[in-house]
C-alpha cells in the first residue's frame, strides 16, 4: 500500500494541477525530457529508502546518496552557549544547504532552523528543520510571525540571505543582493551572527540559462528547474566551508541601515574565501 504522506517526484500531478485540462496537449516529449531533468526516478529511490530518516539524520543520507565530502575550517569558530544567525553565501542550491545543516545540526544537537524555499517544506525527513519562505499566496501572511517564531526560539538560524543560489555577472559568480531580515532579526533577538562561505560552483550552462531568461525579461525562474540536474553533476566531490568569526550583534548600529550592514556581512563571507 502507498505511503501517501511520502512526498515524491510526480512531473504529471504536477502538470495536472499547474494546467488542468490543458495539461494533456504538453507534448510528451517536453513531459519526458521534464522528468529526465529533475532525476524523477533516481531521487524517487533515494526518497523512498530514506523515508524512515528525519533532520540531521537525513540529512546524512543526502549527504551519502550524493557522496559530499566536507573539509571544514575554522570550525574552533562555532559558538557554545548562545543561540546565533548562521549566514552564507549560496553557490549551488543543493549540496550547500544539505552540508551547512549537517555540520551545524551536528554540531548543535538537532537544534538547528533553515529559512527555506516553500517547496522544500514536501520533504518529510527535511521539514522539521524548516521555515519555509512564500512571499506569495495564502503563506504571505504568515511569513513574518514564522520568521519571528524562528528567530524567537532556541534553535540556531541558518540563513541564505540571497535567497537564491549564485549567479554569473559580468564573469564573476557571486550572491545576488542579500536581503536584511537576518540584520534585523539577530538585533531584536541579539543574536550574534556566523559568517559562513561555501566554496562551490554550478555549471556554466546554468548560469548561461538564468542570464538569458533575465536578459528576456522571464519572471519564472527557470533555472531552479536544473537545480536537481545540478546536483548530481556536482556528486562525488569534496567542498570548503569555512567558519569565521562571530560579528557581535551590537556591531549592527544605527551608523547603517541594515541593507548597509547585510552588504558588510556578505563582503566579510567573501573574504573568507
Amino acid at each position: 500500500m502507498a505511503d501517501d504522506s511520502l512526498f515524491l517526484i510526480d512531473i504529471d500531478r504536477v502538470l495536472r494541477e499547474k494546467a488542468g485540462s490543458k495539461a494533456k496537449y504538453v507534448p510528451r516529449f517536453l513531459v519526458s525530457y521534464l522528468k529526465h531533468i529533475v532525476h524523477q526516478d533516481e531521487l524517487n529511490v533515494f526518497l523512498r529508502e530514506s523515508k524512515d530518516r528525519v533532520g540531521v539524520d537525513f540529512l546524512r543520507a543526502c549527504m551519502d546518496f550524493l557522496d559530499t565530502k566536507i573539509v571544514v575550517k575554522g570550525e574552533e569558530n562555532l559558538p557554545d552557549g548562545r543561540l546565533c544567525t548562521f549566514v552564507s553565501n549560496h553557490p549551488l542550491g543543493g549540496q550547500d544547504g544539505i552540508s551547512l545543516g549537517y555540520i551545524l545540526g551536528t554540531h548543535y544537537q538537532g537544534k538547528v532552523k533553515y529559512m527555506v524555499n516553500d517547496l522544500l517544506m514536501n520533504l518529510r525527513g527535511l521539514a522539521p528543520l524548516c521555515i519555509p519562505i512564500n512571499k506569495t499566496g495564502k503563506q504571505a501572511k504568515e511569513f513574518p510571525r514564522m520568521v519571528e517564531a524562528g528567530f524567537a526560539s532556541d534553535n540556531q538560524m541558518i540563513v541564505f540571505p540571497a535567497g537564491l543560489c549564485s549567479r554569473r555577472q559580468n564573469g564573476v559568480i557571486r550572491d545576488l543582493e542579500w536581503k536584511k531580515t537576518f540584520i534585523v532579526k539577530s538585533v531584536e533577538h541579539q543574536r550574534d551572527v556566523v559568517p559562513i562561505h561555501f566554496e562551490g560552483r554550478n555549471s556554466d550552462f546554468f548560469y548561461n540559462l538564468a542570464n538569458v531568461c533575465k536578459a528576456l525579461g522571464i519572471k519564472f525562474n527557470i533555472a531552479m528547474l536544473y537545480l536537481a540536474d545540478e546536483m548530481l553533476k556536482n556528486r562525488h566531490k569534496t567542498f570548503t566551508v569555512t567558519i569565521g568569526k562571530p560579528i557581535p550583534w551590537q556591531t549592527f548600529d544605527k551608523s547603517r541601515t541594515p541593507q548597509q550592514w547585510a552588504q558588510y556581512v556578505k563582503d566579510i563571507v567573501y573574504k573568507l574565501s
